[in-house]
């Protein structure tokens, strides 16, 4: 039988979305300003850990040279402490079932790892060790600085990233988030010293927060972190980004690539963060335009057009700001119409209401995928981390859930044109601007400009 002879009577209606349960969270802030949140969840016998230390750069002025060291300080760490070397740290993990990841973005820090239950207490005391006595050791740290700075003079010069960063440029201006990945000259120059300094000053307990999830007793965990992190008594306090402030560009940027087969488009303009009552809708509107592949920006130029294999929008939150995103990649001869369709999607989502059936599948989409999201010991642990380290409380899931089952079409509708209207978003392309410049200006005003694109760093090079 083929699809088009199928029944589709047949299929069950789907059943109501199940409530989003609120897990059982025990909660302490230690002498040290340390917040600790403990979420018991038996029968599977693993522990997920999840520490997040607020990592954001103080000012613009700064912005490059912290993002540069924190990208390196986030894997030298591992290299030893004052106790063991790189290959004592890694046998003690694997010992307990672990194995320690530590990455920075624009706004933290962030330890990750899933171990055996039995194993909190060591794996407590080497973050411990970590946290107080990280050694930096001078030659292992050129080579991670080195293997950095490779890594980034390669990101920099891929077309997506070269979007995304000429995006985070005109969004955000004299903002540290207008800098999201540093120079590789810059890492280059990064030295053992710098990162010792930079430790000393920035990771800090106070502001910080750690969360286990998994077969715990959460008077036990708690004792077991407040044990193990006494010695973690460095003063001050951690430091947050500062506002934010989103700036408006009316012209599209085309960063021109010379021979670019196809051309990157991104949208990008504010979106409501975590705590704003507006969020839910904007983000069904957002699952509406772009966000699943039952959306009308995919139906249009992928299903119906080909223009782009991937399309898709989303709300991205960092601490200071919220982003509604536009991501595109098209074929170079269809730059200007992919655009105009995407803002002509994008029109019609601001001006003509959404359907009942569209609203309720996007509905559907979003609370099954946070169900699906939490089930896990490592989803919900990085969850909770990042609703922690937004200052919301576990019941936040419950009552967000509510929040989108409460969105009316009407809400949908207010919610697009204030965030979705193509005259609240800033727009880049990057491209061959000898073929996409002219059909571009054709949809109004361009300004090009050329990619920033690093030279690779020589091995061993650097202060």
């Amino acid at each position: 039988m083929s699809a088009a002879q199928l029944d589709l009577s047949l299929i069950p209606p789907l059943g109501e979305p199940r409530p989003q349960p609120v897990p059982e969270v025990a909660e302490t802030t230690l002498a040290n300003g340390l917040r600790v949140v403990v979420v018991p969840r038996p029968g599977v016998p693993l522990v997920e850990l999840r520490l997040r230390v607020p990592f954001a750069a103080a000012s613009a002025g700064e912005a490059a040279e912290h993002t540069a060291r924190a990208m390196v300080l986030s894997g030298a760490m591992l290299l030893g402490t004052a106790d063991r070397d790189q290959a004592g740290i890694a046998e003690l993990l694997q010992s307990h079932g672990a194995e320690l990841s530590i990455a920075s973005d624009p706004d933290r820090l962030l330890f990750g790892t899933t171990l055996l239950p039995g194993g909190l207490a060591p794996v407590l005391g080497l973050l411990s060790e970590l946290l107080t006595g990280a050694a930096y050791p001078e030659h292992p740290v050129e080579g991670e600085r080195d293997r950095t700075a490779e890594r980034i003079a390669i990101a920099r010069s891929q077309p997506a990233v070269i979007a995304r960063t000429a995006l985070a440029a005109r969004r955000y201006g004299d903002h540290p988030y207008a800098v999201p990945l540093p120079p590789a000259e810059l890492v280059a120059e990064v030295d053992a010293p710098a990162l010792r300094r930079l430790h000393a000053e920035r990771v800090l307990p106070a502001g910080s927060s750690l969360v286990l999830v998994g077969e715990l007793d959460p008077r036990a965990a708690t004792d077991a972190v407040a044990a193990a992190l006494e010695p973690w008594s460095a003063s001050g306090r951690a430091v947050e980004a500062p506002p934010a402030a989103e700036r408006r560009a009316a012209t599209l940027q085309l960063v021109d690539r010379p021979g670019a087969v196809q051309s990157n488009l991104r949208l990008g303009g504010p979106a409501p963060q975590r705590t704003d009552p507006e969020l839910a809708a904007v983000r069904l509107a957002n699952m509406i335009y772009g966000g699943y592949f039952s959306s009308r920006l995919v139906e249009n130029i992928r299903e119906r057009r080909g223009y782009s294999y991937s399309p898709r929008s989303t709300v991205d939150h960092q601490a200071a700001a919220s982003s509604f995103l536009v991501d595109a990649d098209v074929a170079t001869e269809v730059t200007a119409p992919a655009l105009l369709e995407a803002w002509y999607e994008l029109g019609r989502m601001a001006l003509a209401p959404v359907t009942a059936a569209e609203l309720d599948g996007a509905r559907r989409y979003v609370l099954g995928s946070m169900a699906l999201t939490t089930a896990t010991h490592a989803g919900l642990a990085s969850t909770l981390a990042a609703l922690v380290g937004a200052g919301l409380p576990a019941d936040w899931l419950a009552e967000h859930q509510q929040a989108l089952s409460a969105v009316t079409v009407d809400d949908v509708g207010a919610a697009a044109q204030r965030y979705l209207a193509p005259g609240a978003l800033t727009a880049v392309a990057v491209g061959d601007a000898e073929r996409v410049s002219a059909p571009l200006e054709a949809l109004g005003a361009v300004e090009v400009g050329v990619a920033e694109v690093d030279a690779h760093p020589g091995a061993g090079g650097g202060a």
